[in-house]
């Protein structure tokens, strides 16, 4: 009988753990897992993932409390303990000096630094970290993280400022199931998590399914059931690596199908999430919405600047074309190498072809002849913490000299000159890489206007043989360059295979489209990919929905919304909120973007971009007395800030108070010297005031910087001819001609100013 009731129970149990299977996934906790993963658990136990965030115990702080002192700008911050609580005594949110109890660690190796728990629920991070190198690499020591700035209170970068907070900043990559939950009213977060560091579910997905499956002891399963887990991280494919003794290179003989990329992407990248909740094993562009090879991120060429973490530059390689995963090098659980040195890129590259001189050209064993030095250059960030460049590159100093990006060559040789490293390469590979094109002078053309910018950005943009985040970035730059020809690139952009292309597509609509571009652009609305449709729902929004569909308009409503919601996740913060209200902006709501603008200036009452739009909104509703105020409150902040000063200028001229505003305007061109549109404007204030000599030598001078630039050439051309100079009007002419070739009143004129040369010549014959 006793036997009897243990059978009815165990199938009583397996019913239950079946049944939970089939429920909504949950998350169970890296305690749950560590049951039956024993020997992942321990890998992971020594992982930086384990160590991305902790309480702050005898265990986990590295850094020296032992009444250490640091000196930052006259403010002296002292480190200490009282018992088991680690306190620092630093200037607080209103400047006054008081102790403040380190709450977590945060982060391990090659740096930590100390989370401090602040009303409504904030925890903010000290601007002082710990140096967690060997003392022998100058570490074991405290260091600020802006050394060469004064971070005074209320500074954003100040470590009480909201650029400092963890719940917006930090919080989601370091933390396991990390819910925000922030609330605008109260300007407050009640911030949870599962697990407080990066555990097994934060790329496994939610465990629940995977364990009630375990548990019910059901068989028949197999890897394509992903054993109840959310994200399948095996490659699904049966491709395998050969090696080909011809190139000396590993090749799979099937592509790549694996999730693992878009899994690590959502923490190692530069990105905005676009996704309420985002859960591990989705398409990465379904909850993020990734940063471009975008100046002050990344080079011309594409190589990192900016803190923009890995999975931009390895989208640029050919190792991801090549169907190369991060596990391919990185253990996944304890983050450790497979091999060290050379022999980690020997799994795939026969070490009699490439680890040699004849290849390195260096001594063997020595730095040089290090593959990663060559291929996959470092840049430091946070004062000590080197990362490497993940495009797996060739060093191109030839690129170095062509449009002044670096080169793996020169960071090494420091005291030899980019043209000297093209010269060694040339001559070591004389049909090496520099005798191909390289994306980086297309991109570089776009970005410096050159006069070819915009047939160089529309050929790249066609070119599917380029990595997809180089053509997207020729689509951000294209924006600058609207014509017929360059609509024809977007049109072909819409119907790419790849998302991350139809993504940049919308950002490069003209802003006054034509009607066919903008119906072609509407099937982006409908796109299988959500970064995709709100990009497309933002480009749209101020199109007349009248001319939509029934069906397109619901379509666009659906986008729409989607792209209002992504917006809001970042409520907490006022650039969500200057969005939201240039939004309402466009479709014709004045009264709910001011309200976005005021809330953006709650959140931050120094928030320049908010008070020059606000200000711009009074302009449209004639109210540029109010507007002015706010400017000129604008300027007390950030007196250097080009943007603002030209704004003020502008207001200035329609207020008839010309002095001050060909001041503003001289200002706005001198603090943005490259700004071709701030040169152009001031030049035209200058011609107005009788000033044509100055203007002219402004606009020379912008042209040569701006060969592409349109309105410049238009100015000049209508300068020259007003004072009777036809040679000049004609020449520049010529210029727009080649730029415009399709423009037939600029023949017109062109026909016209070349009479009137003539004309004058003969006069002056006679």
């Amino acid at each position: 009988m006793l036997a009897y009731w243990r059978v009815i129970a165990a199938i009583l149990l397996w019913s239950v753990a079946a049944a939970r299977a089939q429920d909504a996934p949950n998350y169970v906790g890296s305690e749950t897992c560590a049951a039956c993963h024993a020997g992942e658990t321990q890998l992971w136990q020594g992982s930086h993932h384990a160590s991305a965030m902790r309480k702050a115990t005898d265990a986990t702080v590295l850094g020296d409390f032992r009444d250490a002192r640091v000196e930052h700008f006259g403010t002296i911050s002292e480190f200490h303990r009282d018992g088991d609580r680690f306190l620092v005594r630093t200037d607080g949110p209103d400047g006054s000096m008081r102790d403040y109890e380190i709450a977590y660690t945060f982060g391990v190796y090659p740096l930590q630094q100390y989370l401090i728990a602040f009303p409504g629920g904030r925890y903010q991070a000290l601007g002082i970290a710990w140096d967690s190198r060997p003392k022998e690499q100058g570490g074991q020591r405290w260091f600020h993280l802006y050394p060469d700035q004064k971070l005074p209170a209320g500074d954003r970068l100040h470590w009480t400022g909201m650029d400092q907070t963890w719940n917006y900043m930090c919080a989601d990559c370091h933390s396991t199931e990390l819910r925000k939950n922030y609330d605008l009213k109260a300007n407050s977060y009640a911030t949870t998590w599962r697990d407080v560091d990066v555990s097994c579910e934060a790329c496994h997905g939610p465990g629940s399914r995977h364990v009630a499956l375990m548990q019910s002891h059901q068989s028949g399963f197999s890897d394509q059931d992903r054993l109840g887990l959310v994200a399948w991280l095996k490659a699904t494919d049966t491709g395998r690596w050969e090696m080909n003794p011809e190139t000396g290179i590993a090749r799979r003989t099937e592509p790549l199908a694996s999730a693992e990329i878009d899994a690590c992407a959502a923490c190692h990248s530069r990105r905005k999430v676009i996704a309420d909740t985002p859960t591990p094993g989705g398409k990465f562009l379904d909850s993020y919405l990734p940063a471009y090879l975008e100046p002050g991120l990344y080079h011309a060429d594409g190589q990192i600047d900016g803190e923009v973490y890995e999975y931009g530059s390895f989208l640029e390689s050919r190792m991801r074309a090549a169907g190369v995963t991060c596990s391919n090098c990185h253990d996944p659980h304890s983050l450790r190498l497979h091999a060290e040195g050379n022999a980690l890129c020997a799994q795939c590259h026969m070490p009699a072809k490439f680890d040699v001189a004849a290849h390195h050209h260096h001594e063997p064993g020595s730095t040089g002849a290090q593959c990663v030095n060559c291929h996959m250059p470092t840049k430091t960030y946070m004062i000590v913490d080197q990362r490497r460049d993940h495009s797996f590159r060739v060093p191109r100093p030839d690129l170095s000299v062509a449009i002044g990006t670096p080169n793996a060559c020169t960071q090494c040789h420091t005291d030899r000159p980019a043209n000297w490293a093209a010269e060694k390469v040339a001559e070591w590979f004389p049909h090496g890489r520099q005798t191909t094109a390289h994306f980086g002078t297309a991109l570089n053309a776009g970005r410096t206007g050159a006069a070819d910018a915009e047939q160089r950005l529309s050929r790249l943009i066609l070119d599917q043989g380029q990595p997809a985040i180089v053509r997207g970035t020729a689509l951000l730059l294209l924006a600058a360059y609207p014509s017929q020809a360059s609509e024809a690139a977007i049109r072909m952009a819409i119907f790419d295979p790849d998302p991350l292309v139809r993504a940049a597509a919308p950002r490069a609509l003209p802003a006054s489209p034509s009607p066919a571009l903008s119906q072609a652009m509407v099937r982006l609305l409908a796109d299988p990919v959500r970064a995709v449709r709100i990009e497309a729902a933002r480009s749209l929004a101020g199109l007349d929905l009248k001319t939509l569909t029934p069906e397109q308009r619901t379509t666009f409503d659906t986008a729409y919304q989607e792209l209002v919601t992504a917006e809001s996740i970042d409520a907490d913060r006022p650039e969500a909120h200057l969005n939201l209200g240039l939004l309402d902006l466009r479709r014709q709501q004045a009264q709910e973007a001011q309200a976005e603008y005021r809330t953006a200036l709650r959140l931050d009452p120094g928030f320049v971009p908010a008070l020059a739009n606000l200000a711009d909104l009074y302009r449209l509703q004639g109210m540029d007395d109010q507007g002015s105020r706010l400017l000129r409150q604008a300027i007390a902040i950030e007196p250097g800030n080009a943007d603002i000063r030209h704004a003020l200028g502008l207001l200035l001229v329609r207020q008839h108070n010309y002095p001050e505003a060909l001041t503003e305007l001289r200002q706005a061109s001198e603090f943005a010297p490259d700004n071709a549109r701030y040169a152009y404007v001031y030049a035209i204030a200058l011609n107005s005031t009788g000033s044509s000599a100055q203007a002219l030598g402004l606009l020379e001078r912008t042209h040569r910087r701006h060969p592409a630039d349109r309105d410049v050439l238009i100015a000049l051309i209508s300068i020259a001819e007003e004072q009777g100079d036809f040679e000049g009007a004609l020449s520049h002419a010529k210029e727009l001609l080649v730029l415009a070739p399709a423009d037939q009143q600029l023949r017109a004129m062109i026909q016209e100013l070349e009479r009137r040369t003539a004309h004058q010549g003969n006069r002056v014959k006679k």
